[in-house]
């Protein structure tokens, strides 16, 4: 497993993720990702959520390094921008 950034630019307002760090095996894992620390939220399958962003082509995913083994899939942390 591996750790990224993920991030989006898209939906900046009040009570909006900005971005999080998160355990995949891939970029491309790591983006379909939530930034919800909730482990039933790990994969994004609502795109409307007011939270994050409306598309997967919003966000963006940096990888950081390898995981710890052993390491669950999805949000290690995540920022929130409360209002």
């Amino acid at each position: 497993m591996k750790l990224f950034l993920i991030s989006q630019t898209e939906n900046n307002n009040y009570d909006t993720y900005d971005s999080a760090v998160v355990c995949a095996p891939d970029a491309d894992t790591a983006r379909r990702m939530t930034p919800r620390l909730n482990a039933k939220d790990v994969m994004n399958t609502d795109w409307n959520d007011r939270c994050w962003c409306s598309s997967v082509r919003h966000v963006r995913a940096t990888y950081l390094g390898e995981a710890r083994d052993g390491m669950p899939l999805g949000a290690v942390c995540s920022s929130f921008n409360a209002g």
